[in-house]
């Protein structure tokens, strides 16, 4: 029974989350505006009201779209996505794949043009090949490699660095163990020929 409850309560609260106006946009009936808010991709709307018949997201700064956002909204007649800068890489892809299965008459994809690499700019999205947007993936991870391996030998030069110095460390406390080791023998040697002077002074006094 108490799981039975859960399951209900699981139901409404999602059902109610579902069907909430995301923040910072406003909504009348099917129509959800997100337009001209400054969204980027980390801040817009994890989801919309599964009713949502209009969207509008353009003039915003949005690079990319999570994946799966818009698979959900099974009603949509009219999607706006122009005006924002979207980035043609590897994260551009979920976008393409949702664009070229939606109908024509939908018009999603007008004004989606990439932003970035220099190569693809001006480009419409729908229309990229999967070559394209992956050989700009290329280029995001020799970026990354690149890094890497600057701060790879960044660390290699700095341990290098240490060992150096380590070395010259346990050179000049070798020497300076020698030095006292010499001297500690000369100061024990010194006071082996008095202490037998000593000696010697003494047995010629007592004779």
């Amino acid at each position: 029974m108490a799981r039975l409850l859960l399951l209900c309560l699981l139901l409404f609260v999602g059902g109610q989350r579902s069907s909430a106006c995301p923040n910072l946009c406003t909504c009348h009936g099917g129509q959800v505006d997100c337009s001209s808010r400054s969204l980027t991709s980390s801040s817009m709307p994890t989801g919309f009201p599964s009713g949502t018949t209009e969207l509008r997201l353009q003039n915003n700064l949005l690079t990319t779209l999570p994946n799966g956002l818009l698979d959900d909204l099974t009603s949509l007649r009219s999607v706006s996505l122009h005006g924002n800068p979207w980035v043609c890489d590897c994260g551009v892809l979920y976008l393409r794949a949702w664009l070229r299965r939606q109908p024509a008459s939908l018009t999603a994809h007008l004004g989606v043009n990439c932003s970035s690499p220099p190569s693809l700019r001006g480009r419409l999205v729908v229309y990229l090949t999967e070559e394209e947007v992956l050989e700009s993936c290329q280029y995001w991870y020799c970026n990354l490699a690149l890094v890497s391996l600057v701060c790879l030998f960044v660390f290699v030069a700095v341990q290098a660095v240490l060992l150096v110095a380590l070395i010259v460390f346990l050179k000049r406390f070798e020497r300076m163990s020698k030095e006292a080791r010499r001297t500690t023998e000369e100061s024990f040697t010194a006071g082996e020929g008095q202490r037998e002077n000593d000696y010697e002074r003494l047995m010629d006094s007592s004779i």
